[in-house]
């Protein structure tokens, strides 16, 4: 996986993951959107699978699990649905795009 530096407060670099630094810009975007907005009332709870947890903090590099639940959600919330626009498009191809070379 690629790796980026990030400055810490100490003015120190550290390499991060170019994931973290993704997760890092869904967290902006949200803010963005106002979704990160108000008084933080609501309480979330679950019980996962411990691979399961351990394995997405290993891949954001979050270590609090408030943090971790506030980042899956906001990935949700911000998901570009291109993906899905694209995959609704299969099959469909206007008649007057040229497609001679």
């Amino acid at each position: 996986m690629a790796q980026v530096s990030t400055r810490t407060r100490a003015g120190k670099t550290r390499p991060q993951k170019a994931s973290a630094r993704k997760f890092r810009d869904v967290l902006m975007i949200a803010e963005r959107e106002g979704l990160l907005r108000g008084d933080r009332t609501k309480v979330l709870r679950g019980r996962m699978p411990e691979a399961l947890v351990s394995e997405a903090k290993k891949r954001t590099g979050i270590e609090s699990d408030t943090d971790l639940i506030e980042v899956a959600l906001a990935n949700i919330a911000v998901a570009d649905d291109y993906a899905e626009w694209l995959l609704s498009r299969r099959g469909s191809v206007d008649s007057g795009i040229p497609l001679e070379f």
